[in-house]
């Protein structure tokens, strides 16, 4: 089952126009493929120009087994099809896994339930699971990012020995950024960021520079201005951002 018109971080299976022109509702309407494809076609990922529900159910058929694509937007749609579920969704994972099991399904796990265990010597992330993983290789996985409180600590203290600054290290996985183009969000990791030192638990401490211009310094320009902007930069911690290889 895939939900339409797109997926939870956006990516599109078919347009709002699309499903606007067709009439169909997606908190109510379920599709089958046939269905699909009689409203709307063949539409390729604008970017990779994939067919994304050939290429699912291709995926299936090739490791010998049999698949029946429907799409629909309610967690419980699928319990006519079967009750033993693999739910997929990130965010909403919880939710989901509840409805099912309240709407009587028999057995509903996460890919947050895969690979939470060492498999005969396996990487194992033992909280996400396969959350955030990504394809290395045709037969391997890289997990999501574990164990790596010691690393910002270590990061820390190393900038803090060479250089008298303290400052933040977080290792830092999908940012949470719209794609204006695709409509895209960079949200496809469990969480922003697995580890982070200390100071960067709680509220944000952040500048906004264009906040500061037009109001803390209003009355300020030029010279004044800049100087004034630079001071408030120099009194606010620094932060250090290691760019995670999930």
């Amino acid at each position: 089952m895939l939900s339409y018109p797109y997926d939870e971080v956006g990516n599109e299976l078919v347009s709002l126009d699309k499903i606007d022109e067709a009439g169909i509702n997606p908190y109510s309407d379920v599709l089958t493929l046939e269905r699909y494809r009689e409203l709307f076609g063949v539409n390729k990922h604008e970017f990779t120009g994939v067919d994304y529900v050939e290429y699912y159910g291709n995926l299936v058929r090739e490791s010998g087994a049999e698949v029946e694509i429907i799409f629909a937007n309610r967690a419980e749609a699928i319990l006519p099809y079967a009750d033993h579920i693999l739910t997929c969704d990130i965010h909403t994972r919880a939710r989901t896994k509840r409805i099912l099991k309240a709407a009587g399904a028999k057995v509903v796990c996460g890919l947050d339930d895969i690979l939470n265990a060492s498999v005969d010597g396996s990487g194992c992330n033992e909280k996400y699971g396969l959350l955030g993983s990504n394809k290395s290789t045709e037969d391997t996985v890289k997990l999501f990012p574990r164990e790596c409180k010691d690393l910002v600590l270590a990061i820390q203290d190393k900038i803090l020995q060479a250089t008298g600054k303290h400052v933040e290290v977080m290792v830092y996985g999908d940012g949470a950024f719209k794609d204006p183009k695709g409509k895209i969000w960079e949200l496809a990791d469990p969480v922003v960021s697995p580890a982070f030192t200390d100071g960067l638990i709680g509220t944000p401490n952040e500048l906004k520079l264009k906040y500061l211009a037009d109001n803390d310094y209003k009355d300020l320009s030029g010279e004044e201005l800049k100087k004034a902007i630079s001071d408030s930069i120099r009194a606010t911690p620094s932060r250090f951002f290691l760019k995670s290889c999930s």
